[in-house]
């Protein structure tokens, strides 16, 4: 091995895992990358989310360093999504179009509210990242709109198809010689990598595996999420919408192929049971309700998965020596998950005295 080259273990191969052994191997170090499942069948968050990376929509429930985090990783995405292009040959279709938030004219007050808090929240130098469309403006962006009035542009945000994003990094760090374990379920110590039969030493050990880890980060639990994939070519959406209700935000994320993601529950639980008729009903029914002809489409996909999330709904880097922790993700993995990587590199320089550079 090189002498700056670092043995590195990550254990988890969602989002984050992938991330950061795609990022790390093409800096030349050795990584072994082990999960309990398989990288051709993921099973985690990152799975079924619907890839939206969204830090002034989050910046309403969320506090500052949740959108602060997120300007940040929209500066690496774009670079990101073009190289995994240009290194597999596999689209993984990052937009970058803004996203529009829309209410029904009796939640008009919602609109409202959500415009003034976000005002009230941003820095005075970023206010013109929130834009207000009357029913013109809103139909310029979004034809399909036309049953509403109004909307708000929130026009730095993006989106990428995790569906493709997921395989293009397995493809990119097969690439790249990454070792996989897969079907290993695993226990991370200091240097230390634990299976069933082994004890396997590494120079550094980062733990990404989720609510896997939930004994060793104190207060973290499983929030349970639902979505559904819906087909039809009679409406066309080209950026991801919201859809502003008292109870709920239902987000419609347009992809290839005539799909749209819906989802909007967000439940405390760690129940993995299908999809409720409750949930299909009221995502069903939202979508109908921002365009009739939602009602012809066909269901050909429904997802159920719990994110993990801490007690405050903040990630958690935890560094010791020959051991780095990654969790609590909750619901904005796409949205944080660069910035993270950058954190992660910066604790591994810190704890091997070895310069780590930055993935760009």
């Amino acid at each position: 091995m090189a002498p700056d080259q670092i043995n590195i273990a990550i254990a988890g191969a969602g989002l984050m895992g992938r991330l950061l052994a795609w990022c790390l191997s093409n800096k030349g170090h050795q990584i072994t990358l082990f999960d309990s499942g398989t990288l051709e069948k993921p099973t985690g968050a990152c799975h079924t989310a619907a890839g939206m990376i969204s830090p002034l929509s989050e910046l309403f429930h969320c506090p500052p360093p949740i959108y602060q985090l997120g300007l940040q990783s929209l500066q690496h995405w774009p670079q990101w999504a073009t190289q995994l292009e240009q290194q597999t040959g596999i689209p993984v279709d990052y937009r970058q179009k803004g996203s529009i938030l829309i209410a029904h004219p009796q939640d008009r007050n919602e609109l409202l509210q959500f415009q003034q808090e976000l005002n009230a929240k941003l820095p005075p130098e970023n206010q013109n990242q929130l834009q207000w469309l009357e029913h013109q403006a809103l139909q310029n962006l979004e034809p399909d709109l036309d049953r509403f009035d109004q909307g708000l542009y929130l026009g730095p945000e993006a989106d990428i198809d995790n569906r493709k994003l997921l395989p293009a990094l397995r493809e990119a760090i097969a690439q790249n010689q990454v070792t996989l374990r897969e079907n290993t379920q695993v226990d991370c110590e200091e240097n230390t990598i634990i299976t069933v039969t082994t004890r396997e030493n590494f120079d550094v050990v980062i733990d990404t595996r989720g609510l896997g880890a939930r004994e060793q980060i104190q207060g973290l639990r499983g929030v349970r999420g639902e979505v559904m994939v819906v087909e039809t070519p009679e409406v066309h959406l080209h950026r991801p919408v919201r859809l502003l209700h008292p109870r709920y935000q239902l987000y419609a994320v347009p992809r290839a192929n005539n799909q749209t993601v819906i989802g909007a529950t967000e439940i405390e639980s760690d129940d993995l049971s299908p999809i409720s008729l409750r949930s299909t009903m009221e995502l069903s029914s939202a979508l109908y309700s921002i365009h009739p002809a939602f009602v012809e489409a066909r269901v050909i996909e429904t997802r159920v998965n719990c994110r993990p999330a801490t007690m405050d709904n903040l990630p958690v880097v935890q560094s010791s020596p020959g051991l780095i922790r990654v969790n609590g993700l909750f619901r904005h993995g796409y949205l944080l998950a660069p910035t993270l990587v950058q954190q992660v590199e910066t604790q591994i320089e810190m704890i091997t005295d070895k310069q780590v550079t930055p993935c760009n």
